[in-house]
């Protein structure tokens, strides 16, 4: 199973989309600060993820998300 998910920063309030095959071990690495993007804006919470049955569709949608960040899609799929 392959994940889109959202997390949130409770530092800036700011959002970090990525994609994986591990949602929960991501997740931690994120908050103890392994990934560069994130490292100092932990801790982060998630705040949506999708499931897909390959890694394919998983990356497409991640891009896909990644397009419309900010906007009012964005804005809507975290309702």
């Amino acid at each position: 199973m392959w994940y889109v998910y959202i997390l949130k920063s409770l530092v800036d309030n700011k959002y970090y989309i990525g994609c994986t095959n591990n949602l929960e071990r991501r997740i931690k690495e994120h908050n103890l600060g392994y990934n560069f993007s994130t490292k100092l804006r932990f801790p982060l919470e998630l705040v949506y993820f999708e499931e897909y049955s390959n890694s394919k569709e998983a990356f497409i949608r991640e891009k896909k998300i990644k397009s419309y960040k900010g906007g009012n899609a964005f804005k809507k799929l975290l309702e």
